[in-house]
Protein backbone atom coordinates (compact mmCIF):
# COMPACT_ATOMS: atom_id res chain seq x y z
CA UNK A 1 0.00 0.00 0.00
CA UNK A 2 2.95 2.31 0.63
CA UNK A 3 4.79 2.04 -2.17
CA UNK A 4 2.33 2.67 -4.81
CA UNK A 5 2.60 6.88 -3.84
CA UNK A 6 6.18 6.85 -4.01
CA UNK A 7 6.75 5.39 -7.54
CA UNK A 8 3.46 8.05 -8.62
CA UNK A 9 5.99 10.76 -6.72
CA UNK A 10 8.86 9.55 -8.39
CA UNK A 11 7.59 9.71 -11.66
CA UNK A 12 5.61 13.16 -11.62
CA UNK A 13 8.84 14.58 -11.80
CA UNK A 14 10.34 13.28 -14.73
CA UNK A 15 6.44 13.44 -16.68
CA UNK A 16 6.54 17.42 -15.89
CA UNK A 17 9.85 18.37 -16.63
CA UNK A 18 9.49 16.56 -20.18
CA UNK A 19 6.28 18.15 -20.55
CA UNK A 20 8.01 21.72 -19.83
CA UNK A 21 10.48 20.81 -22.44
CA UNK A 22 8.37 21.07 -24.87
CA UNK A 23 7.92 25.03 -24.00
CA UNK A 24 11.24 26.38 -25.10
CA UNK A 25 11.22 23.88 -28.30
CA UNK A 26 8.12 25.14 -29.15
CA UNK A 27 9.12 28.99 -28.94
CA UNK A 28 12.23 28.28 -30.53
CA UNK A 29 9.85 26.65 -33.57
CA UNK A 30 7.49 29.32 -33.82
CA UNK A 31 10.19 32.40 -33.11
CA UNK A 32 11.98 31.12 -36.43
CA UNK A 33 8.95 30.29 -38.10
CA UNK A 34 7.17 34.05 -37.95
CA UNK A 35 10.79 35.03 -37.93
CA UNK A 36 11.59 33.73 -41.55
CA UNK A 37 7.79 34.76 -42.54
CA UNK A 38 8.36 38.40 -41.59
CA UNK A 39 9.21 41.45 -43.47
CA UNK A 40 13.08 41.91 -43.40
CA UNK A 41 12.75 44.92 -41.15
CA UNK A 42 11.34 42.89 -38.61
CA UNK A 43 13.80 41.04 -35.93
CA UNK A 44 12.33 38.50 -34.20
CA UNK A 45 15.64 37.09 -33.47
CA UNK A 46 16.48 38.30 -30.18
CA UNK A 47 13.85 36.53 -28.27
CA UNK A 48 15.31 33.16 -28.85
CA UNK A 49 16.86 34.01 -25.45
CA UNK A 50 13.30 33.22 -23.84
CA UNK A 51 14.10 29.62 -24.71
CA UNK A 52 17.51 28.63 -22.68
CA UNK A 53 16.86 31.36 -19.87
CA UNK A 54 13.77 29.70 -18.97
CA UNK A 55 14.80 25.98 -19.08
CA UNK A 56 17.30 26.07 -16.07
CA UNK A 57 14.12 26.24 -14.14
CA UNK A 58 13.09 22.73 -14.72
CA UNK A 59 16.15 20.93 -16.42
CA UNK A 60 19.75 20.51 -15.94
CA UNK A 61 22.71 21.63 -17.58
CA UNK A 62 22.66 19.33 -20.62
CA UNK A 63 19.62 19.79 -21.82
CA UNK A 64 20.13 23.93 -20.85
CA UNK A 65 23.35 23.81 -23.82
CA UNK A 66 20.81 21.74 -26.08
CA UNK A 67 18.12 24.03 -26.12
CA UNK A 68 20.48 26.59 -26.10
CA UNK A 69 22.27 25.29 -29.12
CA UNK A 70 18.80 24.91 -30.56
CA UNK A 71 18.35 28.77 -30.34
CA UNK A 72 21.33 29.63 -31.55
CA UNK A 73 21.12 27.17 -35.21
CA UNK A 74 17.46 28.85 -35.17
CA UNK A 75 19.05 32.18 -35.08
CA UNK A 76 21.46 30.67 -38.15
CA UNK A 77 19.00 30.16 -40.27
CA UNK A 78 16.91 33.38 -39.82
CA UNK A 79 20.08 34.83 -40.77
CA UNK A 80 20.40 32.81 -43.91
CA UNK A 81 17.29 33.46 -45.03
CA UNK A 82 17.16 37.30 -44.75
CA UNK A 83 20.30 38.40 -46.31
CA UNK A 84 23.11 35.96 -45.00
CA UNK A 85 24.91 35.13 -41.65
CA UNK A 86 27.88 37.69 -43.23
CA UNK A 87 25.82 40.89 -42.19
CA UNK A 88 27.03 42.30 -39.13
CA UNK A 89 23.75 42.47 -37.27
CA UNK A 90 23.32 38.95 -37.48
CA UNK A 91 26.66 38.35 -36.36
CA UNK A 92 26.29 40.19 -33.37
CA UNK A 93 22.65 38.44 -33.00
CA UNK A 94 24.38 34.97 -32.97
CA UNK A 95 27.00 35.50 -31.12
CA UNK A 96 25.53 37.45 -28.39
CA UNK A 97 22.98 34.57 -27.95
CA UNK A 98 25.64 31.61 -27.68
CA UNK A 99 27.21 33.87 -24.90
CA UNK A 100 23.67 34.19 -23.22
CA UNK A 101 23.25 30.21 -23.78
CA UNK A 102 26.57 29.70 -21.86
CA UNK A 103 25.54 31.58 -19.20
CA UNK A 104 22.09 30.09 -18.59
CA UNK A 105 24.14 26.85 -18.85
CA UNK A 106 26.75 28.17 -16.05
CA UNK A 107 23.39 29.21 -14.18
CA UNK A 108 22.14 25.57 -14.66
CA UNK A 109 25.06 24.46 -13.40
CA UNK A 110 25.27 26.10 -9.98
CA UNK A 111 21.64 26.04 -9.63
CA UNK A 112 22.13 22.09 -9.72
CA UNK A 113 24.73 22.30 -7.55
CA UNK A 114 22.93 24.49 -5.20
CA UNK A 115 20.26 21.76 -4.92
CA UNK A 116 22.47 18.41 -4.08
CA UNK A 117 23.66 20.60 -1.07
CA UNK A 118 20.29 21.24 0.15
CA UNK A 119 19.59 17.95 -0.46
CA UNK A 120 22.55 16.74 2.27
CA UNK A 121 21.74 19.33 4.72
CA UNK A 122 17.98 17.52 4.48
CA UNK A 123 19.60 14.15 5.11
CA UNK A 124 22.00 15.27 7.65
CA UNK A 125 19.13 16.90 9.57
CA UNK A 126 16.53 13.81 9.08
CA UNK A 127 19.41 11.48 10.63
CA UNK A 128 20.39 14.54 13.52
CA UNK A 129 16.78 14.29 13.95
CA UNK A 130 16.49 10.42 14.47
CA UNK A 131 19.31 10.44 17.08
CA UNK A 132 17.95 13.51 18.87
CA UNK A 133 14.64 12.32 19.12
CA UNK A 134 14.12 8.37 18.71
CA UNK A 135 10.46 7.79 16.72
CA UNK A 136 7.18 6.84 18.75
CA UNK A 137 5.99 3.70 18.19
CA UNK A 138 2.05 3.75 16.85
CA UNK A 139 1.07 1.76 20.43
CA UNK A 140 2.57 2.22 23.76
CA UNK A 141 1.12 0.84 26.82
CA UNK A 142 -2.38 1.48 26.80
CA UNK A 143 -2.12 4.27 24.48
CA UNK A 144 -2.33 5.21 20.94
CA UNK A 145 0.18 7.65 19.83
CA UNK A 146 0.62 10.44 16.80
CA UNK A 147 3.15 13.05 16.86
CA UNK A 148 3.82 16.49 14.31
CA UNK A 149 6.69 18.53 14.22
CA UNK A 150 7.12 21.30 12.51
CA UNK A 151 10.91 23.25 12.74
CA UNK A 152 10.95 27.21 11.94
CA UNK A 153 14.34 27.48 10.20
CA UNK A 154 14.91 26.97 6.91
CA UNK A 155 15.40 23.67 5.55
CA UNK A 156 15.90 22.35 9.19
CA UNK A 157 13.61 19.41 10.52
CA UNK A 158 14.19 20.23 14.26
CA UNK A 159 14.58 22.71 16.45
CA UNK A 160 14.01 23.93 20.00
CA UNK A 161 10.67 21.70 20.93
CA UNK A 162 11.22 18.45 21.81
CA UNK A 163 9.39 15.21 23.35
CA UNK A 164 9.96 11.73 24.24
CA UNK A 165 7.72 8.98 25.62
CA UNK A 166 9.01 6.00 27.62
CA UNK A 167 7.20 2.91 29.44
CA UNK A 168 8.02 1.20 33.10
CA UNK A 169 6.27 0.08 35.85
CA UNK A 170 2.42 -0.34 35.06
CA UNK A 171 2.78 3.47 33.32
CA UNK A 172 3.51 5.44 30.22
CA UNK A 173 5.62 8.82 30.62
CA UNK A 174 6.09 11.45 27.92
CA UNK A 175 7.99 14.48 28.20
CA UNK A 176 7.25 17.34 25.92
CA UNK A 177 9.21 21.14 26.32
CA UNK A 178 10.64 23.87 24.49
CA UNK A 179 13.82 24.95 25.11
CA UNK A 180 14.46 29.41 24.50
CA UNK A 181 14.78 30.03 21.60
CA UNK A 182 15.22 28.00 17.90
CA UNK A 183 16.96 26.09 14.96
CA UNK A 184 20.80 24.90 15.83
CA UNK A 185 21.56 27.22 18.89
CA UNK A 186 18.52 25.57 20.53
CA UNK A 187 19.28 21.48 20.20
CA UNK A 188 22.22 21.09 22.79
CA UNK A 189 19.59 21.84 25.04
CA UNK A 190 17.20 20.02 24.09
CA UNK A 191 19.53 16.77 23.58
CA UNK A 192 20.48 17.04 26.68
CA UNK A 193 16.59 17.49 28.28
CA UNK A 194 15.85 14.00 26.21
CA UNK A 195 18.93 12.17 27.66
CA UNK A 196 17.96 13.42 31.43
CA UNK A 197 14.29 12.74 30.91
CA UNK A 198 15.16 8.78 28.74
CA UNK A 199 17.62 8.43 31.90
CA UNK A 200 15.53 9.34 34.80
CA UNK A 201 11.84 8.27 33.99
CA UNK A 202 13.04 4.89 33.56
CA UNK A 203 14.11 4.97 37.51
CA UNK A 204 10.69 5.74 38.17
CA UNK A 205 10.63 8.00 40.49
CA UNK A 206 7.80 10.40 41.55
CA UNK A 207 6.67 12.81 38.51
CA UNK A 208 7.98 15.72 40.70
CA UNK A 209 11.51 14.72 41.74
CA UNK A 210 11.70 13.69 37.90
CA UNK A 211 11.22 17.26 37.07
CA UNK A 212 13.25 18.51 40.03
CA UNK A 213 16.34 16.37 38.05
CA UNK A 214 15.25 18.06 34.69
CA UNK A 215 15.44 21.40 36.33
CA UNK A 216 19.07 20.67 37.92
CA UNK A 217 20.09 19.67 34.45
CA UNK A 218 19.19 22.90 32.45
CA UNK A 219 20.81 25.10 35.64
CA UNK A 220 24.01 22.80 34.92
CA UNK A 221 23.91 23.01 31.33
CA UNK A 222 23.37 26.86 31.13
CA UNK A 223 26.62 27.44 34.27
CA UNK A 224 28.81 24.91 32.50
CA UNK A 225 28.55 25.61 28.80
CA UNK A 226 26.94 28.97 28.26
CA UNK A 227 28.33 32.46 28.63
CA UNK A 228 27.90 34.38 31.67
CA UNK A 229 26.02 36.84 29.91
CA UNK A 230 23.70 34.58 28.58
CA UNK A 231 23.45 31.52 31.58
CA UNK A 232 20.14 33.60 33.05
CA UNK A 233 18.55 33.46 29.51
CA UNK A 234 18.60 30.20 29.19
CA UNK A 235 15.44 28.14 29.98
CA UNK A 236 13.15 25.56 29.23
CA UNK A 237 9.36 25.11 29.68
CA UNK A 238 8.48 21.01 29.38
CA UNK A 239 5.39 19.48 30.49
CA UNK A 240 6.15 16.18 32.04
CA UNK A 241 3.13 13.83 31.95
CA UNK A 242 2.81 9.81 33.31
CA UNK A 243 -0.49 7.76 32.11
CA UNK A 244 -1.20 4.44 34.46
CA UNK A 245 -2.55 1.37 32.16
CA UNK A 246 -5.25 0.66 34.83
CA UNK A 247 -6.15 4.36 36.35
CA UNK A 248 -8.15 6.28 33.99
CA UNK A 249 -6.33 9.11 35.57
CA UNK A 250 -3.17 11.51 34.33
CA UNK A 251 -0.70 12.81 36.72
CA UNK A 252 1.19 15.71 35.43
CA UNK A 253 3.91 18.44 36.22
CA UNK A 254 3.88 21.41 34.49
CA UNK A 255 7.12 24.09 34.33
CA UNK A 256 5.57 26.80 32.86
CA UNK A 257 4.51 24.92 29.92
CA UNK A 258 1.29 25.60 28.22
CA UNK A 259 -1.38 23.15 29.47
CA UNK A 260 -2.76 20.29 26.98
CA UNK A 261 -6.26 19.90 26.08
CA UNK A 262 -8.59 17.15 26.82
CA UNK A 263 -10.73 15.65 23.85
CA UNK A 264 -13.66 13.82 24.41
CA UNK A 265 -16.48 12.40 22.26
CA UNK A 266 -19.03 14.87 21.24
CA UNK A 267 -16.63 17.41 19.90
CA UNK A 268 -15.91 18.34 23.75
CA UNK A 269 -12.75 20.26 24.77
CA UNK A 270 -11.60 20.93 28.42
CA UNK A 271 -8.50 22.30 29.42
CA UNK A 272 -7.34 20.66 32.62
CA UNK A 273 -6.22 22.94 35.80
CA UNK A 274 -2.92 23.44 36.23
CA UNK A 275 -0.62 24.56 39.25
CA UNK A 276 2.65 25.22 37.21
CA UNK A 277 5.65 25.86 38.25
CA UNK A 278 8.41 28.06 36.96
CA UNK A 279 10.48 27.19 33.69
CA UNK A 280 13.39 24.41 33.95
CA UNK A 281 16.61 26.80 34.81
CA UNK A 282 14.89 29.78 36.17
CA UNK A 283 14.86 28.73 39.42
CA UNK A 284 16.69 26.52 41.34
CA UNK A 285 15.22 24.13 43.89
CA UNK A 286 11.66 25.23 42.70
CA UNK A 287 9.05 23.28 44.11
CA UNK A 288 6.84 21.30 41.49
CA UNK A 289 3.16 20.58 42.08
CA UNK A 290 1.59 17.17 41.09
CA UNK A 291 -1.84 17.87 38.99
CA UNK A 292 -4.21 15.09 38.21
CA UNK A 293 -7.22 14.57 36.13
CA UNK A 294 -9.74 11.97 34.58
CA UNK A 295 -8.17 10.62 31.39
CA UNK A 296 -11.13 8.10 30.16
CA UNK A 297 -10.81 5.35 27.53
CA UNK A 298 -11.78 7.29 24.35
CA UNK A 299 -10.41 10.52 25.36
CA UNK A 300 -7.25 12.45 23.62
CA UNK A 301 -4.95 13.98 25.33
CA UNK A 302 -3.23 16.91 23.08
CA UNK A 303 -0.21 18.51 24.48
CA UNK A 304 1.51 21.00 22.31
CA UNK A 305 4.13 23.47 22.19
CA UNK A 306 3.51 27.82 22.39
CA UNK A 307 4.59 27.81 18.56
CA UNK A 308 1.09 26.27 17.99
CA UNK A 309 -0.83 28.81 20.13
CA UNK A 310 1.79 32.18 19.13
CA UNK A 311 1.47 31.22 14.98
CA UNK A 312 -0.39 34.42 13.63
CA UNK A 313 -2.08 35.30 10.38
CA UNK A 314 -2.08 37.33 8.36
CA UNK A 315 -4.15 39.95 10.26
CA UNK A 316 -2.29 39.27 13.39
CA UNK A 317 -4.83 36.75 15.14
CA UNK A 318 -3.50 33.72 17.33
CA UNK A 319 -4.53 30.48 15.97
CA UNK A 320 -7.51 29.45 17.98
CA UNK A 321 -5.74 25.70 18.80
CA UNK A 322 -8.90 24.59 21.39
CA UNK A 323 -11.31 26.48 18.74
CA UNK A 324 -9.82 24.00 15.76
CA UNK A 325 -9.55 20.82 17.64
CA UNK A 326 -12.96 20.48 18.34
CA UNK A 327 -14.19 19.75 14.92
CA UNK A 328 -11.54 16.74 15.24
CA UNK A 329 -12.32 15.51 18.81
CA UNK A 330 -13.67 11.86 17.01
CA UNK A 331 -10.80 11.47 14.89
CA UNK A 332 -7.80 9.15 15.21
CA UNK A 333 -4.73 10.51 16.31
CA UNK A 334 -3.00 9.95 12.85
CA UNK A 335 -5.94 12.27 11.19
CA UNK A 336 -5.74 14.62 13.91
CA UNK A 337 -2.37 15.36 12.96
CA UNK A 338 -2.85 15.57 9.77
CA UNK A 339 -5.82 18.50 10.11
CA UNK A 340 -3.89 20.03 12.31
CA UNK A 341 -0.84 20.52 10.00
CA UNK A 342 -2.51 21.59 7.11
CA UNK A 343 -5.09 23.82 9.14
CA UNK A 344 -1.64 25.77 11.30
CA UNK A 345 0.12 26.21 8.10
CA UNK A 346 -2.55 28.13 6.31
CA UNK A 347 -3.53 29.76 9.48
CA UNK A 348 0.20 31.03 9.33
CA UNK A 349 0.50 31.43 5.92
CA UNK A 350 2.50 28.23 5.46
CA UNK A 351 5.48 29.47 7.59
CA UNK A 352 5.68 29.66 11.48
CA UNK A 353 8.15 32.38 13.20
CA UNK A 354 8.85 29.40 16.06
CA UNK A 355 9.29 25.54 16.25
CA UNK A 356 6.08 24.09 16.80
CA UNK A 357 5.32 20.62 18.58
CA UNK A 358 2.56 18.65 18.62
CA UNK A 359 1.73 14.68 20.36
CA UNK A 360 -1.91 13.33 20.41
CA UNK A 361 -2.40 10.71 23.13
CA UNK A 362 -5.59 8.53 22.67
CA UNK A 363 -6.45 6.25 25.53
CA UNK A 364 -7.62 2.76 23.99
CA UNK A 365 -10.35 1.34 24.95
CA UNK A 366 -9.78 -2.14 26.79
CA UNK A 367 -10.18 -4.94 23.95
CA UNK A 368 -8.35 -2.73 22.06
CA UNK A 369 -5.57 -2.63 24.45
CA UNK A 370 -5.56 -6.30 25.37
CA UNK A 371 -4.87 -6.70 22.00
CA UNK A 372 -1.82 -3.90 20.93
CA UNK A 373 -0.95 -4.33 24.37
CA UNK A 374 2.43 -6.60 24.25
CA UNK A 375 3.69 -5.26 20.66
CA UNK A 376 3.51 -2.13 22.59
CA UNK A 377 5.74 -3.17 25.42
CA UNK A 378 8.01 -4.71 22.28
CA UNK A 379 7.92 -1.59 20.61
CA UNK A 380 9.25 0.57 23.65
CA UNK A 381 12.08 -1.92 24.56
CA UNK A 382 12.83 -1.45 20.81
CA UNK A 383 12.78 2.69 20.52
CA UNK A 384 12.88 3.60 24.42
CA UNK A 385 11.08 7.37 23.28
CA UNK A 386 11.02 9.93 20.60
CA UNK A 387 9.07 11.66 18.13
CA UNK A 388 7.98 11.82 14.74
CA UNK A 389 8.76 13.95 12.29
CA UNK A 390 6.58 16.00 9.61
CA UNK A 391 7.16 14.65 6.72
Amino acid sequence: MRSRPRVASARLPWQSAHALLLLPIVLVVVITVVDVQAPTDVHLGPTLVIAPAITPSFAGPRTTAAIGALATGAQILIGVTHGGVATTNHIVQIITLAVLSVLCVVYSMLRERRQAQLAQVRSVAEAAQHVLMWPLPEYIGPLRIASLYLAAEDEAQIGGDLYAATRGNGAVRVLIGDVRGKGLPAIGEAALLLSAFRESAHRNIPLAELATTLDEGVSRYAADLEPPEEAAERFATALVVEIPDRDPVTLMTSCGHPPPLLLSPGHVVTVPSLHPSPPLGVHAGAEHTLDVFSFEPGDTLLLYTDGVVEARDAHGRFYPLAERVARWTEDSPEALMHHLRRDLLAHAGGRLDDDAALIALHRTPTDRRRHHGRAADGDTSRHGSGADSPR
